[in-house]
């Protein structure tokens, strides 16, 4: 009979908990490998002759527990690959009680990106989800929280860090011997160790947190800002919750190979580069909110995750929503001339338009085994779960929803919770119906289309599913909550309905002529909008006097409609082009967005030139009335509105004269000139260069990119190798995917961008499918970076590719994106199936165009 252990979705029994891990650790960088020593302090309710830690890729050496002066050697212990286990068995039962397991082992640095790897000269860990087992025998499962003291011997001249503070540094032979305090009770995913040639931001305090941010030495002038981001963070954090910080210190560190954008490991938080580095002089604001976002979304971890830790996978989405939510609302705080709820709107954006496929899955669904967690990491989890909160946060009152957080913040502190537990806690500071609110935006797919009639001050609204697929319909309901907001002859108005029936007449409130109703207030409500004829060009011919939130949501729903074939495409481009004279750039990001859709899939020969002039109809007088250059003083808002117009322009609209207007100033920062592109219009700017470009300018930024110190930069290097529209160039650059010039962490980045060069792509698309598991090798398996990488067939455009996409996912099916596997070829066969039914309706649209 198979040991139970045999069963991949097998869970740990709770009858053996962990208390405390004393583990010393000897890393040998040369030859990429450790050993280590540990003794676990565990508790068993009753008595046992086995023992079953998890460990993967381990090999264990010497076995003793210890417990009421006696001692036990293992009989034998077996390896289940399956489980990732191993099974430790004793000649006669262990006693219920306290005692002691004392643990020798060695092993290997991982190829790939997960427990214990080489990140070029810096060795780092990355456990979440279940990756502790690949360098310690532990109970990894996010129930078993325990205390853990790591000592590290390493060789001398590396800075080594760890989740505690360092309390000892001494010689040990031809090595260092490092102590490090022990920690407060953690899950194993939040264990971190990281050792390399490190250099450190000096130490600075807030309400008497120790704070550093460490990178490679040649990046060390890039560590300010990202450092100043927790300063402000740790203190708005510690006031929400009420509760002080309690790992002792906060280590920040950029690792030069990294699968996630970060990792919130307890009092260790580590980055990817381009998540924690920039040079506020000639960083883009986008890349400046990014850092900041990034670094107060692991911050609100460490109470929200690290301190009240879910018990199982399933409530991943929990600690994810929470800390993505929470990050937007204190960033807003620290810079709210930021405006990131406008972000977290873009974020959203992309959440809405994958829970319309047939193939979304719950907030909170079953995870039966680590590797599903793994899947968990998408849009769903994050930006749906934020938006459901902030939602839920909006219902509540910001008051009574953060004396809820604060109420299950102290019930649960140290311990693991459940959502339900959440819930309890909201409903009993707010007196209202949370359960059902939650449970009914949490463990259903999808959402609804809210479809508004408005008649005097008659406002008829019905609800259904949204799907994306035309044709597709089901009955599902939700407990929708809505602000209408209108203007009538008193002013603007808002108004509050809960919409938990298929439809509901409402009776605006005042009096007289409406001047137009939205139906989604400031935009917080995660749901589509469809107007009758009447309101929606009610809403057109007053888009100034809407929010910018809901100036896109506008433009948003009504290409949705498209996409799900309840409105013709003239519809959308009708209201399109009264965006003309649009000045904020978030809405102008929305427009320029969905114009690059059109241009890159809708339209072809003839109707591409005449959808390329009609853009630069439309939006060029803008760029031209602002320039190229900056003036003294000039604020954000008009800096990314003229670099919303260059994309417009220069990158949908492809304007002979935006691009001579850029060559030399590329060229110009190129040779060192940072003053010849303002930093917002480097990104754009680069990119159209690069793909009118010439060997030469080829050559120029392969030889720059490797080098180059700032993450941003590099990025944006690389990414236009991916651009360049000469065939010549474009087979280049697929051949620098299979050399070391493309990092692990870049490598589905850069498929990406050689899946959208549309000169380059089918000759790509020809060789991905023959060298399919040479590009999966690139990635290291690591199951982020495949998704990305399965996710850029999205890019596809003709039936036959989809059939061939097909062909290649089901006869070579990737286990760690089944999700994402049946979400890319959805999406993809609506793409296609768009792009044969409208694009005749958008050639007879062009040419009616004066």
């Amino acid at each position: 009979m198979a040991h139970i252990t045999e069963d991949k979705n097998f869970r740990l029994p709770l009858s053996i908990r962990p208390r405390r891990y004393a583990a010393t650790v000897t890393l040998d960088m040369e030859a990429k490998s450790f050993t280590g020593q540990q003794t676990i302090e565990l508790d068993l309710d009753k008595p046992s002759n086995e023992i079953i830690l998890h460990a993967n890729a381990l090999q264990l050496g010497q076995v003793t527990f210890r417990a009421g002066g006696k001692q036990w050697r293992t009989s034998d212990f077996r390896a289940v690959p399956v489980s990732e286990t191993v099974v430790l068995r004793f000649n006669e039962a262990l006693p219920a009680g306290s005692g002691e397991l004392d643990v020798a082992w060695t092993g290997r640095f991982t190829e790939g990106l997960r427990g214990l790897y080489a990140a070029g000269k810096v060795a780092a860990t990355q456990f979440e989800a279940a990756d502790a087992r690949r360098l310690f025998p532990c109970f990894d499962e996010p129930a078993f929280k325990a205390r853990w003291a790591l000592t590290v011997r390493v060789p001398p001249g590396l800075t080594t860090l760890a989740n505690g503070a360092l309390l000892e540094d001494e010689p040990d032979g031809h090595l260092r011997k490092l102590t490090f305090q022990e920690t407060e009770v953690l899950s194993s995913y939040l264990v971190a160790l990281v050792c390399g040639p490190l250099v450190g931001t000096p130490e600075e305090k807030v309400q008497g947190i120790p704070v550093r941010t460490w990178a490679l030495p040649e990046k060390a002038h890039l560590t300010r800002f990202g450092q100043d981001a927790a300063l402000a963070a740790l203190p708005r954090l510690q006031d929400y919750f009420g509760l002080p910080y309690a790992f002792g210190k906060v280590d920040q560190v950029g690792i030069p190979d990294f699968e996630a954008g970060a990792m919130e490991n307890a009092g260790l938080i580590t980055y990817r580069e381009i998540a924690l580095l920039l040079d506020p002089a000639t960083a883009p604001l986008s890349v400046q909110k990014r850092v900041a976002e990034v670094v107060t979304h692991e911050l609100a971890h460490q109470w929200f995750g690290n301190w009240v830790t879910m018990v199982w996978w399933d409530d991943l989405w929990l600690n994810e929503a929470f800390a993505t939510w929470m990050a937007y609302k204190i960033v807003d705080a620290w810079k709210p001339d930021w405006r990131v709820w406008l972000d977290f709107d873009a974020g959203k954006a992309a959440a809405l338009h994958l829970d319309a496929l047939r193939s979304t899955h719950p907030i909170r669904g079953e995870v039966r085994n680590a590797n599903e967690a793994g899947e968990s990491f998408d849009l769903i989890t994050y930006e749906k779960g934020g938006a459901v909160l902030r939602m839920i946060e909006g219902f509540l009152g910001e008051d009574a929803f953060r004396e809820g957080m604060r109420q299950y913040m102290r019930k649960h502190a140290r311990a693991n919770a459940v959502a339900d537990d959440l819930w309890r806690a909201l409903a009993n500071a707010s007196s209202q119906p949370v359960l059902e609110l939650a449970n009914a935006w949490i463990g259903q797919n999808g959402y609804p289309l809210v479809t508004v009639g408005v008649d005097g001050r008659k406002v008829t609204l019905s609800q259904r599913r949204f799907y994306s697929e035309p044709g597709v319909r089901s009955e599902e309901r939700w407990p929708v909550p809505m602000v209408l907001r209108y203007s009538d002859g008193a002013g603007v108005r808002e108004q509050r309905v809960l919409l938990r029936e298929g439809q509901a007449t409402v009776t605006l409130e005042g009096s007289g002529e409406v001047k137009w109703v939205c139906a989604n207030a400031g935009s917080t409500g995660f749901y589509r909008v469809a107007y009758d004829a009447k309101a929606l060009e009610k809403l057109a011919g007053n888009l100034q006097a809407l929010a910018p939130s809901e100036r896109i949501s506008l433009l948003a729903d009504q290409w949705s409609l498209v996409r799900s074939g309840l409105e013709p495409v003239a519809s959308f481009l009708d209201l399109a082009g009264r965006y003309g004279n649009e000045e904020d750039d978030a809405v102008l990001e929305e427009l320029v967005g969905r114009l690059a859709y059109v241009e890159g899939r809708l339209v072809e020969g003839e109707d591409q030139k005449r959808f390329q002039r009609w853009v630069e109809k439309l939006l060029g007088a803008g760029l031209k009335k602002l320039g190229w250059d900056s003036a003294a003083g000039e604020s954000d808002r008009v800096k990314l509105r003229r670099a919303a117009l260059v994309r417009a322009v220069g990158g949908v609209a492809r304007s002979p004269e935006a691009l001579a207007e850029a060559k030399p100033r590329v060229a110009r920062v190129l040779q060192g000139d940072k003053a010849a592109l303002e930093p917002n219009l480097l990104d754009a700017a680069v990119g159209m260069v690069a793909r009118a470009g010439d060997k030469a300018l080829f050559d120029t930024l392969l030889a720059k990119m490797p080098g180059e110190p700032d993450p941003a930069t590099q990025r944006r290097y690389l990414m236009a190798l991916t651009s360049f529209e000469d065939p010549t160039l474009a087979e280049a650059s697929r051949k620098l995917l299979f050399s070391d010039k493309v990092k692990t962490q870049d490598v589905a980045s850069f498929v990406t961008g050689l899946m959208g060069n549309r000169t380059g792509r089918d000759a790509w698309w020809t060789e991905l499918q023959t060298r399919w598991q040479d590009v999966l090798g690139r990635t290291g398996r690591a199951p982020m970076l495949v998704r990305r990488v399965v996710e850029s067939m999205g890019s596809l455009r003709e039936r036959k590719q989809l059939d061939e996409a097909r062909k290649l996912l089901g006869g070579s099916p990737v286990e760690e994106a089944k999700q994402a596997t049946d979400q890319t070829l959805e999406r993809l066969e609506q793409d296609v199936a768009l792009r044969e039914r409208v694009m005749p309706e958008v050639s007879t649209w062009l040419k009616r165009q004066p």
